[in-house]
C-alpha cells in the first residue's frame, strides 16, 4: 500500500456515478456519491426492494500463510478458529490498551488464507499495523485493496435481482458465508454479507469489470424497484440497525466492552493484542458504555450534541451517531454515556441547540423487520 496516495481517490465507478447525476463529496479521501434522487428515498428502497452501493473504496488486505490462523488469533479478539472456510466473521484490531482501531470482516478463503475487508479511512493504518505484528509468525501480508472493487446489492429483492446475471443461485449461500462464480460472466467473490440490516450480497470483483456489473445489477434490478444508492443511506440504514461507525461510534480511546462489542470478545481463546485490558474490565466494570437512544418528541440528534440528566441537566454523555430513523418516524441515535445510566428504558435528555428533547435508552436495533 503506497504511503502517499493522491487525495481524494476516485472508484472505478466515478464517471458511472457523475453520469447518473449523483451528488459526490469527499469520504475518507475518496469521491463517493453521498446520494443519487435522494436519501430518503434510497433508504426506503433498501427497505423494501433493493439498493445498490459503490464501496470500492473499502480496504482489502490478504494474509496467507502456515500461521495465518494463528496470526489472525493474535491480531483480533473474536475466535477465527471457529470460523469455517467459505464463511465469514465480525471482529476488531485492538491496541495494547483495547481500544478499537477498526472494525472489519475477515473471509476465510482456505485454512491457511484469510481476506480482510477493512474501513476506506483506516485501510493504510490497518495494514501498518498488521505488518508491524507479523514478524513473528509465518505469514505473507498483501494489500489488495488497489485491485478490488466492491459492491454492495442490498435489500429483500437482492437474491432475485442477483439470480438473473449469476451462474449460480445465490440464495443457496448462507448469511455471513460467501461463494465464487461469475456475475454478468465477471469473477466475483459473492458474501451474504452487509452493513444495512437487509437481506443482501456483498460483491467482490476485479477494477475492470466493476462497471459493467454495476450497469448490470442496475438494469436487471430496475423492475424489482431497486435503486442506486449513496453513503447518505448507507449511513441511515446502519444506524437503524444499530451498527456502530469506527471514528464516530468507535476510536482507539474505548474498547470493545465500552461499546456493546463485548460479543466479539472470546477472552477464553488464548492471547491477543488488548485482552489482559478487557480482562481488567470484565472484573471491574466500564465507566462509559455505548447505547441506543430513541426520541420521545420531535428532533433529530446529531453527532457531539451532549446527553443529559433530564431533572438535573447533569452532562451524562455525548451522541456519536444521529439521525432520523427514515423506516421509524423518529430520531435515534448512538450515544457513549456513563455506565450508571446506560440501563434499557431509562430516560435522559439530549441537548439540541440549548433545547432538551426526551429520549429512551433503547437497546438496538432499533429497526426490526417483520418476517
Amino acid at each position: 500500500m503506497s504511503e502517499h496516495k493522491q487525495s481524494p481517490q476516485k472508484t472505478p465507478l466515478y464517471e458511472t456515478h457523475v453520469a447518473a447525476g449523483a451528488r459526490m463529496v469527499d469520504f475518507a479521501g475518496w469521491i463517493m456519491p453521498v446520494q443519487y434522487t435522494g436519501i430518503k428515498e434510497e433508504h426506503l428502497a433498501v427497505r423494501a426492494a433493493a439498493g445498490l452501493f459503490d464501496v470500492c473504496h473499502m480496504g482489502e488486505i490478504e494474509v496467507s500463510g502456515p500461521a495465518a490462523l494463528e496470526f489472525i488469533q493474535f491480531l483480533t479478539p473474536n475466535d477465527a478458529s471457529k470460523t469455517e472456510i467459505g464463511a465469514a466473521q465480525y471482529t476488531a484490531f485492538l491496541n495494547h490498551l483495547g481500544g478499537i482501531i477498526d472494525d472489519l470482516i475477515f473471509y476465510r478463503l482456505a485454512a491457511d488464507r484469510f481476506l480482510l475487508c477493512v474501513n476506506a479511512s483506516n485501510a493504510e493504518k490497518d495494514f501498518a499495523w498488521i505488518k508491524k505484528h507479523s514478524g513473528n509468525y509465518d505469514v505473507l501480508v498483501t494489500d489488495r485493496s488497489d485491485k478490488t472493487a466492491l459492491l454492495a446489492l442490498q435489500g429483500p429483492k437482492s437474491p432475485e435481482i442477483l439470480a438473473k446475471i449469476a451462474d449460480f443461485n445465490p440464495a443457496t449461500i448462507k448469511r455471513l458465508h460467501f461463494s465464487e462464480g461469475k456475475v454478468a460472466s465477471a469473477n466475483a467473490m459473492i458474501a451474504r454479507t452487509g452493513y444495512t440490516g437487509e437481506d443482501g450480497f456483498e460483491i467482490f470483483l476485479e477494477n475492470a469489470d466493476a462497471k459493467t456489473v454495476w450497469e448490470k445489477i442496475i438494469a436487471e434490478g430496475k423492475p424489482f424497484g431497486l435503486l442506486p444508492a449513496g453513503l447518505g443511506a448507507r449511513d441511515t440504514l446502519r444506524l437503524e440497525m444499530g451498527y456502530p461507525l469506527h471514528g464516530n461510534d468507535l476510536d482507539e480511546s474505548h474498547t470493545p466492552l465500552e461499546s456493546n462489542l463485548a460479543w466479539i470478545c472470546k477472552l477464553d481463546k488464548g492471547d491477543f493484542i488488548g485482552r489482559d485490558v478487557l480482562l481488567r474490565q470484565k472484573e471491574e466494570g466500564v465507566k462509559e458504555k455505548l447505547v441506543g437512544l430513541t426520541f420521545l418528541e420531535k428532533g433529530v440528534p446529531r453527532h457531539g450534541y451532549e446527553v443529559a440528566d433530564i431533572e438535573s441537566g447533569e452532562i451524562l454523555g455525548v451522541v456519536t451517531s444521529g439521525a432520523s430513523g427514515l423506516s421509524l418516524g423518529v430520531g435515534i441515535a448512538l450515544a457513549r454515556i456513563a455506565a450508571k445510566r446506560a440501563k434499557e428504558g431509562e430516560k435522559l435528555a439530549v441537548l439540541i441547540r440549548g433545547q432538551s428533547r426526551k429520549a429512551r435508552v433503547t437497546k438496538p436495533p432499533f429497526y426490526k423487520k417483520i418476517k
